[in-house]
């Protein structure tokens, strides 16, 4: 690891149980706090979550948001019953053709909420604590010098305390590590649970499927440097484990997001365009199907150029 991160390591990092509600409360003043939701049938834990922030961080949030993404399930109306606004994704500035996937949710989230400070929360979370919003938080009210934090966390899975967060170890630290060494120091670069001041949000494009958080990260070093990231521990954190066909999806969509920004970054000479289809095998009658994925990503812009 490069001397400059384990500096930053020790600078920027913190504990959940650093950042209690009451101090945040007092550092808060003026500064308005939107919390968003992107959600797809999230029924079984979106009430739960928007309740528990309404009950534990009253006079902190100022609003909270879901995004729903084509739900199929009746996300929207658990949601608004717990008490939270909700948009529909492709309501959100229609005059822009839809495009799919999780950074398109949090991208759209910027057009309808109003905060200085915006906090991102993934809608599936089992046992969801209000922790895991103030801790993203804490940096940001604290320090104006501050402009984005990252949540890590233990990722039990099946029984391991640890198990989870698969894609993050075998596609996103290792990319991380060859390309961009200064972000090293992030446990779960990946992770659902961040927040970033809307000047520095609205600055920076967001891609629209799973490489949103690696793409963020790219991009937000590029524009304010390490030093303006920090990294809160949350302790640990359970949501509903993903199949390894899926996450094959997912590692394809990060790995096209780290290979956009480094054609951007001039640190890859292209001689191809790749495919956009993940071919995988699932165990039929008569021997293995194929099954063809789509991973294709998009991009949109930084917001401050849309609003304008």
């Amino acid at each position: 690891m490069l001397p400059e991160v384990s500096g930053w390591l020790r600078r920027r990092t913190s504990s959940a149980g650093d950042w209690p509600v009451r101090d945040l409360v007092a550092a808060k003043g003026d500064t308005a706090v939107s919390v968003v939701l992107p959600a797809r049938d999230e029924r079984e834990t979106i009430g739960e979550i928007v309740r528990v922030i309404r009950r534990e961080l009253d006079g902190l949030v100022d609003e909270i948001v879901v995004i729903d993404s084509r739900s199929c399930d009746d996300t929207a109306r658990v949601a608004t019953r717990a008490g939270a606004r909700v948009h529909a994704q492709d309501e959100i500035l229609p005059e822009l053709e839809p495009l799919d996937g999780k950074g398109e949710a949090l991208w759209k989230s910027l057009a309808v909420t109003g905060g200085d400070v915006v906090v991102f929360a993934d809608a599936d979370i089992r046992g969801f604590r209000s922790s895991l919003i103030c801790g993203v938080l804490g940096p940001l009210l604290a320090d104006p010098t501050v402009g984005y934090v990252k949540g890590c966390y233990d990722r039990p899975l099946h029984g391991t305390p640890n198990g989870g967060g698969r894609v993050t170890e075998l596609v996103a630290r290792p990319l991380i590590n060859l390309h961009w060494p200064l972000l090293a120091g992030f446990v779960q670069p990946l992770a659902g649970e961040y927040a970033g001041r809307r000047s520095a949000l609205e600055r920076v494009p967001f891609l629209t499927g799973y490489g949103v958080e690696l793409g963020l990260l790219i991009d937000l070093l590029d524009l304010a440097g390490l030093d303006a990231f920090a990294q809160v521990d949350l302790g640990s954190r359970e949501h509903t484990p993903q199949s390894t066909e899926a996450l094959g999806g997912m590692a394809s969509q990060i790995m096209l997001a780290a290979w956009s920004r480094l054609q951007r970054q001039g640190k890859i000479q292209a001689f191809h365009e790749p495919s956009l289809e993940l071919a995988q095998f699932r165990r039929g009658t008569a021997g293995h199907d194929i099954l063809d994925r789509d991973v294709r990503i998009s991009e949109r812009p930084p917001m401050i150029t849309v609003a304008a």
